[in-house]
């Protein structure tokens, strides 16, 4: 479920388009809505496909430490869809078995208690969003290259702290939702 939430937050492009409205992000870097979607399209295409390997946004200027951080994102994104691919057929086979042996019910109380995860990270997320969001990259990224410098690394004044706070809330929702989900179906059968 969280490779699944991952995979569809990160391409989740209409979330960026309302992050620009509402965090007023045209202001901070004086440029008009549709270049600034053009260049994230250009930033999640680098992001997704293995197959781009150069990073060049028309709009922003990238320093070689900020480009090394988005070759790290870019690997954490390959991983991600690694990790879906695999667990998804994890789960097609476990849920065949659980199916043919009627042993569903069991994993019922797992969801419900799994909801209160989720539910514990959104509190912290918006109780104290930016020491989690510095542990989370000390906990990805084993040096200081995700310190843009807006100077260097323009693109970062387009990408504020909110954008990826907004991203970490839909991730989590998106788990609850599926757990609930899971959850209701798995009290049917």
């Amino acid at each position: 479920m969280l490779s699944l939430a991952i995979a569809i937050t990160i391409n989740f492009s209409p979330l960026y388009s309302f992050n620009i409205n509402y965090l007023n992000i045209t202001e901070y870097v004086n440029m008009p809505k549709e270049q600034l979607l053009t260049n994230y399209r250009i930033l999640l295409d680098y992001l997704n496909f293995p197959w781009v390997t150069q990073l060049n946004m028309p709009n922003f200027s990238s320093s070689a430490s900020g480009l090394f951080h988005f070759f790290e994102v870019k690997k954490l994104f390959m991983l991600d869809y690694l990790i879906l691919i695999v667990s998804g057929i994890c789960v097609f086979w476990f849920s065949r078995y659980m199916k043919r042996t009627n042993q569903y019910q069991k994993l019922n109380r797992y969801f419900k208690w799994g909801m209160l995860i989720p539910l514990a990270i959104l509190f912290a997320l918006l109780i104290s969003f930016d020491t989690l969001f510095v542990l989370f990259h000390q906990v990805f990224f084993n040096n200081d290259a995700w310190l843009f410098n807006p100077a260097t690394d323009s693109i970062i004044l387009a990408l504020p702290a909110e954008f990826f706070m907004h991203s970490f809330i839909l991730a989590f929702g998106l788990i609850e939702v599926f757990l609930l989900i899971g959850s209701l179906v798995l009290h049917k059968t």
